[in-house]
C-alpha cells in the first residue's frame, strides 16, 4: 500500500513538471521564441546577403504580430533621408526585458540588419539597433537570434 502511494506521488510530480514546461513554452522563452525562431518562416527571412547600416528618426513604434501562431513583436518606423521604412525589432517579450529599454518615437538610432520585402514594403529586420552610446545586439553576423538561447550558439 506505502509503494502504490508512493508511485501515486511521483506521477503527480511528473505530472506537474510537464505542464511547468509547457507552459514556459507557450510563454514564448521555449525554442523559436514564439515563432521568432532562426528556423521558422519569419526567421529564414533574414539574409545576411543583405544585410545594410541606416539611420535616422523614429516616428512611430508599434507592436506587430508578422505571421500566424507567432507572438506580438515590435517594430519601428524610421525616417531616413531617403525613405520612411519598417524595422523589425524583435519579439515583445525579449525587448521589453533588455537593459537598453525600448526605443521611443522621436529616438535618433541607427539601425544595422537585413533589407527584406515584407507584405510587399520594404523592411529591415534589425541585428543591432544603436541609440547614442548604447547598443542593443538582436542577431549575429548570422542571423541568428539573440533570443534563441544557448542551444543554438
Amino acid at each position: 500500500m506505502k509503494k502504490l502511494g508512493l508511485l501515486a506521488v511521483v506521477i503527480t510530480a511528473l505530472g506537474f513538471l510537464a505542464v511547468a514546461d509547457v507552459s514556459a513554452q507557450g510563454r514564448g522563452m521555449g525554442e523559436g521564441g514564439g515563432g521568432w525562431g532562426p528556423g521558422t518562416p519569419y526567421g529564414r527571412m533574414y539574409n545576411p546577403q543583405t544585410v545594410e547600416v541606416l539611420g535616422g528618426e523614429v516616428v512611430s513604434m508599434d507592436r506587430m504580430t508578422p505571421g500566424k501562431g507567432m507572438k506580438y513583436g515590435l517594430h519601428a518606423m524610421v525616417k531616413t533621408e531617403k525613405e520612411t521604412i519598417s524595422v523589425h525589432l524583435g519579439p515583445g517579450w525579449y525587448l521589453e526585458n533588455q537593459d537598453m529599454g525600448i526605443i521611443k518615437v522621436g529616438d535618433k538610432i541607427e539601425v544595422k540588419g537585413s533589407r527584406v520585402t515584407f507584405e510587399g514594403k520594404p523592411a529591415l529586420i534589425a541585428a543591432e539597433v544603436r541609440k547614442g552610446d548604447q547598443v542593443l545586439t538582436l542577431r549575429d553576423a548570422n542571423g541568428i537570434p539573440a533570443w534563441s538561447g544557448w542551444r543554438r550558439r
